[in-house]
């Protein structure tokens, strides 16, 4: 697996402090993604700060990780940035939080229609699918990427 180059690491100075990706925010996830053959993958730790109920991850922290890792397929494999215009996200089993947890995020491309992206996205705990979500992604064109949203290229290390 080759790990991914943020792309916005530059943009520090003018603001880019993202809640998922950022790895300088000190309230943010902090992802860092691979890329697996069709797959974007992310590890991640939950920590206990991110728990809903006991000692269990909060479904919006989920959602969160399912949504930032779609837009890294985008970037990845599109070679654009765009927007979530929707996500279906089904729960299935409880995520444990705490420092000794590991989780992994996945997801691919599985339909190409127009702008549209459709991404399946999935959180895999104990090797067990617990979280898997549908969501479109609208893509912008490379132009209004560059432009608008500061983003040139996607590159692995």
């Amino acid at each position: 697996m080759d790990k991914l180059r943020n792309p916005w690491l530059n943009l520090v100075d003018e603001g880019y402090n993202c809640f998922g990706c950022a790895p300088n925010n000190p309230y943010g996830l902090k992802m860092e993604f691979y890329e697996d053959g069709d797959d974007i993958v992310c590890y991640w730790t939950p920590a206990d700060n991110y728990q809903g109920w006991l000692k269990t991850l909060h479904g919006g922290i989920q959602a969160t990780l399912m949504d930032e890792i779609a837009a890294w397929v985008v970037a990845r494999k599109l070679q654009t940035s765009g927007m979530t215009t929707a996500m279906n996200t089904k729960y299935r089993h409880p995520i444990a939080t705490g420092e000794n947890e590991r989780l992994e995020v996945r997801a691919h491309i599985s339909e190409m229609k127009r702008n549209f992206a459709f991404i399946h996205a999935s959180i895999i705990y104990n090797g067990q699918v617990c979280t898997e979500a549908e969501l479109t992604f609208y893509c912008f064109s490379k132009e209004k990427a560059e432009q608008e949203f500061f983003f040139s290229n996607c590159t692995t290390e």
